[in-house]
Formats: structure tokens, sequence, C-alpha cells
């Protein structure tokens, strides 16, 4: 069964968050097809991912339909945006770089019928049709192949980002740059909330064993999922130190909605010519309160 995701009726600025939510967990050689009939928001939706990607909402992303292809280089990917209306056939395809185009970036396809047996198989499959009105879609995310998981995933993050914030009017995700674990970031912000930081977290299991019968994420201690992050924040919270405060947690998804603290991270400031001696100082003053109050051995959830 192909893992799907239904949003039954959104406005343009609910397209536009489900466009930069899919755009947190595109990657090279991914392919997304948008299917719909004429004026069903394909153009629409494919316009606000590019932007989620270019990292600039008031980026020019005109139509593909009379050059076929429009090419643009984000942070992350490449992304080729096709628009194959006008396409005589599958062959046509090799003039105009489609298989070069998903080899080296992410490609975007409206009107895929029309390239035939040429599709991946692995790929998300979009569907736009008229929702309650003519300001209103219905948005259909299936995934196909290996995507499958990446977009029952996406349709957790959704849900969560529903059930935290009321009502979401005018939310948008930014794609943050994450730490060297498994863990993915995005700031979300909107008229109604402080800016706020999503922890994508999904729960990792052991893996093979690599020395004396143990896995490396047990030599290397990591942890398996949210609950140690949740736990220890909350004992270094009591503790009286600044933690990012937690606004909405779903440890058994793995997701956490985070107060923003801000991007001026050491590296950052460092960076900046900030003054070392501040930085370092509040460094030792944690480490000097940590000592003061000894943790716990066992750290209960809050």
């Amino acid at each position: 069964m192909t893992p799907s995701w239904t949003i039954a009726d959104a406005d343009q600025a609910q397209l536009a968050l489900v466009a930069e939510l899919v755009a947190l967990k595109v990657r090279r050689g991914d392919v997304i097809a948008l299917r719909g009939d004429l004026g069903a928001g394909k153009t629409t939706f494919a316009r606000a991912l590019i932007r989620a990607l270019l990292a600039d909402t008031a980026a020019e992303v005109p139509s593909p339909t009379f050059p076929l292809v429009q090419l643009y280089e984000a942070p992350r990917v490449a992304i080729a945006h096709f628009d194959l209306y006008r396409l005589m056939g599958p062959d046509d395809l090799d003039e105009i770089g489609f298989d070069d185009a998903i080899a080296n970036g992410l490609v975007l396809v409206e009107w895929p019928e029309r390239a035939a047996d040429r599709l991946p198989r692995d790929r998300m499959e979009i569907t736009l049709d008229q929702g309650r009105d003519a300001d209103h879609r219905q948005i259909v995310i299936a995934g196909l192949g290996t995507t499958g998981e990446r977009v029952e995933r996406l349709a957790k993050i959704h849900a969560f980002i529903a059930s935290a914030i009321t009502p979401a009017t005018g939310l948008h995700l930014h794609y943050l740059q994450g730490d060297a674990s498994t863990r993915a970031y995005a700031r979300l912000t909107g008229p109604a909330v402080a800016p706020r930081v999503l922890m994508d977290a999904p729960r990792v299991p052991d893996g093979p064993p690599v020395l004396r019968g143990l896995p490396y994420s047990r030599i290397a201690h990591l942890a398996e999922d949210v609950a140690p992050f949740v736990a220890i924040g909350h004992a270094l919270e009591k503790s009286g130190i600044t933690v990012p405060h937690m606004h909405a947690a779903d440890l058994e998804a793995g997701l956490l909605l985070l107060e923003d603290l801000g991007d001026l991270t050491f590296g950052r400031a460092l960076a900046s010519a900030h003054d070392q001696t501040g930085m370092w100082l509040a460094a030792v003053d944690v480490l000097a309160a940590l000592r003061a109050h000894p943790l716990p051995a066992q750290l209960p959830l809050p």
C-alpha cells in the first residue's frame, strides 16, 4: 500500500505551509510529480516549494510553460522545474536534460503523465484538486517507493504543528542547519506566535554490532529518542539554568516545539569577531552552577 497524506481543504496560506514542509525533506535525486487540471495550483505549489528551498519568499519563480524547464541553484540542492504540457512525447525528455536533472538535483514535474514510463519508480506524487470553493484546494501527497517513509513523517509533523499552534494561520517553516546527529530542525514563524524551533527526531534503533558485540549507538551513548533531551532540559531548568522552553512535545513521534533562542551560536559569534572573554565566562558559570547543583543519577520526565 502506497503511503499517502491528504489535506482536505487548504487555502493559499496552508498550501504554502505544506510546500515548505515538503521542502524540509527533499534531497538530491528526488522527483516530485505535480498532478491536477489547469488552474489546480500546480505552479503555485511548485513556486512555494522553490522559494522555501531558496530561502527567499520574494524570489522570482516564473512558470516553465514556454521554456519547458527553469533551473535554480538553492543552498541545499539544485532544482529543475519542468512543465511538460507542450512536450510532443517522452523521447523529447532527452533534449531538455530530464535524466541529467534527476541525477544532479531535485526535479519538479508538472503534467508528469506526458513523461509516461520515464518517471522513476521512487517519487512523490502530489495531486491538487479544487476544494470547497475556488480559493481552496485538496492536496494528496503519495510516497512511491523509497519516498513513502518521508511522506508518512511529513503527515505526522503537519498534524503535530496543527495541534500545537491554533490557529495556524500564516505560519511559515524555514529550514535550519542541523548538527551531526540524525535530528532535523526548522524555524516556525507566524503573525500570531513568537518564532519557535521544530525538532524532528524520530526514534533511531540500535544498529549492527561494531565492537565487543555492541552497536555504535551504545558505545557512543547516543539517545534513541527525545526522552533524554526532554529530561535533561527539565533538570537543567530546575537547577536555574536557562534552556529553550518546550511549548509542545510528542515523545512517541519524536517531535518537539521549542523556544527559539536565536542564531548566535559560539561558532557564529567567533566568526563575527565577538569578544571571547564574556562567552567563556558564561560557559564557566554554567559549569560552576552544575557543580553546585549536581543532577541525580536518574532524571524523570516532566
